[in-house]
Parts: structure tokens; sequence; C-alpha cells
């Protein structure tokens, strides 16, 4: 299955947090016949039935829980997939410091490249303007 990881990690997430506060899901969920790759075929498989190309982070999750509910369920073939997840990424202030420092170390970097190729060209200006033909 080649769908997106984030896809995958997003739908194993929800299902880890709603097997942790479900005590009637927690042991559906724990089905070793069932697995997230075929949780995902199954998401796929119904997503491409209904024709619709956007849906609700709940309807999907819902997918998810239905196919973990049901002891027999058609997974249906695996399908070759993108899957775009529209999450806003929450970056702790560690992170934030450290991506601050490194866009400023990036900056200072091209800046002095930008000044050291300025001098290289004058420099350059110069050398050629004391180099004059002779006449004779």
């Amino acid at each position: 299955m080649k769908s997106t990881e984030q896809f995958k990690k997003t739908i194993k997430a929800y299902l880890d947090k709603r097997a942790s506060g479900d005590e009637l899901f927690a042991p559906k969920y724990a089905n070793e016949k069932k697995n997230i790759d075929d949780c995902i075929t199954y998401i796929l498989n119904t997503v491409q039935k209904s024709g619709c190309n956007g849906f609700h982070d709940d309807e999907i999750y819902g997918m998810a829980v239905h196919y973990y509910d049901e002891e027999s369920i058609d997974v249906g073939k695996e399908i070759q997939a993108r899957v775009a997840v529209n999450h806003v990424i929450e970056l702790t202030e560690e992170e934030k410091a450290k991506a601050r420092q490194k866009a400023m170390e990036q900056l200072q970097a091209e800046a002095y490249q930008t000044m050291t190729k300025k001098k290289e060209k004058k420099a350059e200006k110069q050398a050629d303007s004391v180099k004059q033909a002779s006449l004779f």
C-alpha cells in the first residue's frame, strides 16, 4: 500500500487514542486479524466508491472505526493513491528556536556571500581600469 505515511500515522494515532478511552472498542482494535494497512485500504476503497474528493475528519475516522467494528468486512483491492492530510503541525518552543537559529545562520551566510562577491567585482573593475592601452 502506497498511501501517505502521514495519513496512516494520523489514523493510527486516532485509533490508539480511541482504544485507550473506549472499553468497548479496545478489544476490537486489538483483534489480531485486523491491521492498519488493511484499514487504510478499506478507507481508500470506500472513498473511491463514494465518488467524493473531500471528507471531514470525522467521516474518515468513522470509516476506520467501522473497519475494526465489523468481524468480516470486504477490504477491497489495494489502491495506489496519494492522500492529503490537512493538519497544522504544532512545533514546540525548542523546535521553533532551532528553526529560527538555522534561518539566521542561513541568512548570515547568504549576506556574507553577497558582500564578498561585490568586493571581488569591485576589485576586478579597479584592475581593469588600471590596464590602459598605450597608443605608442
